[in-house]
């Protein structure tokens, strides 16, 4: 995509499930800053949170996958794992890093939103990332549906938005809450979207990062 801000700039993305299948964002995503110019590999983990990848931290039952520039995405299942960030970026050595969570750390099963435990998480992963001066973006959750097998509720959703947005600084916060409406995306099981969804996702997510990097142009 000619004109691109994205161009020549090498990406690092990770995350949980909403990477670790080949029709999600590892997908939709991926195939979009690739479109732009960019250098991306993709890192998704089942049920990884924050806390994860400041070590190796083997995936939920559904595995993870891992993708490379133009290359298909290859579905770990149960070998996946996660890798501390510090050494991903050493290298690496990327030029922006993506994290994609936010679910994962809601507890949509429990009836209090552990704030002060998903403060720490965020922390730990956003100080891990900035002390390599890495520029880095953190894309919170979309709306969802609520119900289904996680309990996903709004209200919660909103909950974790909220403390990402006022705490992944020096990384610029992406509220995908803005992106839709309540319910507009379908989901499979209130949180997983169908790949019409996972696709719009993904373009407001790489229209998203073209805003931050004309925003930081010096």
């Amino acid at each position: 995509m000619a004109g691109s801000l994205l161009t020549g700039l090498s990406i690092l993305i990770i995350g949980d499930s909403h990477l670790a299948t080949p029709d999600y964002l590892i997908g939709s995503l991926h195939d979009d800053l690739l479109r732009k110019g960019a250098q991306v590999h993709s890192i998704g983990v089942c049920g990884a949170q924050a806390g994860d990848w400041l070590k190796v931290s083997p995936g939920g039952t559904c595995g993870g996958a891992e993708r490379r520039g133009l290359e298909k995405a290859v579905v770990l299942r149960g070998k996946a794992s996660t890798k501390p960030v510090g050494e991903l970026i050493a290298s690496e050595k990327p030029d922006l890093v993506l994290v994609v969570l936010g679910d994962t750390m809601a507890g949509y099963d429990k009836p209090t939103f552990q704030r002060a435990w998903a403060w720490q998480q965020i922390s730990r992963l956003v100080q891990a990332i900035s002390a390599s001066g890495t520029q880095c973006a953190w894309v919170g959750p979309n709306w969802g549906t609520e119900g289904g097998k996680y309990g996903k509720t709004y209200a919660r959703v909103q909950q974790v938005s909220s403390l990402l947005a006022s705490n992944v600084a020096p990384c610029s916060y992406i509220d995908s809450l803005t992106f839709s409406k309540q319910g507009q995306w379908a989901t499979v099981d209130g949180q997983h979207l169908t790949a019409p969804g996972y696709r719009q996702w993904g373009l407001a997510i790489s229209s998203a990062l073209e805003g931050i990097r004309k925003e930081r142009r010096p």
